[in-house]
């Protein structure tokens, strides 16, 4: 893992706790699929996927993320340099067989999954012991949405997981237009909104985008995803006399405020995320820092 350690102190001692690795590759496999929307917010569809003979492989683990993009998840028990590879080439199958994975996603998640899988999105994440820092360099250069994830295991009931570096496909892109252009908000604007929300807008922006280093935009018609591994912020697009944010937090920790915050987890509503907050000028904006922090932090 990281530079992080991890200490035992019961009964007042310090006792360090050693990552380990998985005895096998499986069990590190098995154990994901069986806990993968918790563990990275992606909807297990198939284990051991053969993608004929014409591929001649198996993709490890097929999955649909919490934004309706597909997921292809490779795992390695060690430093294999090869993971990221064998990725991008079962990401060169999925894009050839859109059929065959819609139809996988009708069967175990419905036809309303299956109509709206985010073709322009599809990802990689690769799942190991390390990576070397040619796989972050390599990663980044090649410019498609793939995470690294490094995992450890410590003892026998602990598991770490860490992202080690997260890009998608435009994350330069809009990096430079945020730069040359922070009046340039279309990616998040509705229709019909103009002055004061446009500039609310821009400035939660750069607040989400400023988190961390790992934060990343998944563009729905609906609303605008800011996630790491998982969602942490889903941002309404068609809300015209305020900014709605939805966060990744639990509202039974949160004093709620009527008109501010609310707990929306049973009702419906576009994108992820269980607290509702409401922005209308900068000074909520501020309110609302703390929140961001909190729901980034469980993601």
């Amino acid at each position: 893992m990281s530079s992080l350690r991890l200490f035992n102190i019961a009964g007042g001692g310090a006792a360090e706790v050693v990552s380990a690795t998985a005895v096998r590759e499986w069990h590190l496999q098995e154990l994901v699929e069986r806990n993968m929307e918790a563990l990275l917010g992606v909807r297990f569809l198939a284990s051991e996927y053969n993608t004929g003979p014409l591929h001649g492989g198996r993709i490890d683990s097929l999955g649909l993320d919490e934004n309706g993009a597909p997921v292809i998840v490779e795992y390695k028990r060690g430093q294999n340099a090869g993971v990221i590879p064998q990725g991008l080439f079962y990401l060169a199958w999925l894009s050839d067989h859109r059929a065959e994975f819609q139809l996988l996603v009708r069967e175990h998640l419905g036809a309303a999954a299956a109509d709206q899988v985010l073709w322009s999105a599809p990802r990689l994440i690769c799942v190991a012991e390390s990576f070397t820092r040619y796989d972050v360099h390599a990663v980044r250069e090649i410019q498609r949405n793939i995470d690294l994830v490094r995992y450890g295991y410590f003892g026998h009931e602990l598991l770490a997981l860490e992202t080690v570096v997260s890009v998608t496909s435009s994350a330069k892109e809009r990096r430079a237009v945020r730069k040359r252009d922070r009046a340039d908000t279309t990616i998040v604007q509705p229709c019909g909104a103009g002055g004061p929300l446009d500039e609310l807008r821009s400035a939660l922006d750069d607040v989400l985008v400023s988190l961390g280093d790992d934060v990343t935009q998944v563009e729905r018609k609906q609303y605008l995803a800011y996630r790491r591994l998982k969602n942490f912020a889903c941002v309404g697009r068609t809300q015209q006399r305020e900014v709605v944010v939805y966060l990744k937090a639990d509202p039974d920790t949160v004093d709620l405020v009527p008109g501010f915050t609310r707990d929306v987890r049973e009702i419906g509503h576009h994108g992820t995320g269980s607290l509702e907050v409401r922005l209308r000028t900068e000074k909520d904006l501020e309110r609302a820092d703390g929140l961001f922090r909190l729901s980034y932090a469980a993601a």
